[in-house]
């Protein structure tokens, strides 16, 4: 059996692993199998801080919201439920931002979460839904019982007359044409007199 290289495969294979590891240390970057172990080993590390990155930037918010919240003689836990009672939608990673750049701002809702607290919640408006206009429900008209109408049977059109050919008016050689299609015999020696009458006759 003939050996058969893969070449081109292999070596597109190498490449590819070779250029995910640049930048490692030593023999990482420059031996394919050191190298494909550190690159299979950073894609597992990579998916698994994906997730963990999440948890990471919400124990921040969390500790930066707790840390303001202090100053201002609240938990973080009674912060956010105060909040929660009066209905104020602002998330942790805007309420951490509002405590680093705007502490004024983070002080007006520590208040608002104390006064939900004591029970001293805002007035929210009362929005009143319009219902939609009933339009007018239109009287039923009662339909009328169908009476079947006899159709009465059409004349048929009586025969029309055929109209009177005038035979004077012919020329000879039409009334002997004539005559051989009703087949009169001797009409090649009639004169047109007798022809038209040979034809009235007919008629």
């Amino acid at each position: 059996m003939p050996r058969v290289k893969g070449g081109y495969t292999t070596r597109r294979r190498r490449k590819k692993i070779l250029k995910l590891a640049k930048g490692y240390f030593g023999s990482k970057r420059t031996l394919y199998r050191t190298a494909h172990e550190q690159v299979m080993r950073s894609l597992a590390y990579a998916y698994r801080d994906r997730k963990q990155r999440k948890r990471q930037f919400r124990k921040l918010w969390i500790s930066r919201i707790n840390a303001a919240a202090k100053l201002n003689g609240m938990k973080y836990s009674t912060l956010i439920h105060g909040l929660s009672l009066a209905s104020v939608g602002v998330n942790r990673k805007m309420l951490a931002d509002i405590a680093v750049h705007q502490p004024e701002d983070f002080t007006a809702y520590c208040t608002l979460a104390k006064e939900a607290l004591d029970g001293k919640l805002p007035e929210q408006p009362v929005v009143k839904v319009k219902e939609p206009a009933k339009k007018a429900a239109k009287p039923v008209e009662k339909a009328e019982p169908k009476v079947d109408k006899k159709v009465e049977p059409k004349p048929e059109p009586k025969a029309q007359k055929k109209a009177a050919v005038d035979y004077d008016a012919m020329l000879v050689k039409e009334l002997k044409a004539l005559a051989a299609e009703k087949n009169i015999e001797g009409y090649s020696k009639m004169l047109k007199a007798d022809l038209v009458q040979a034809l009235k006759d007919l008629d």
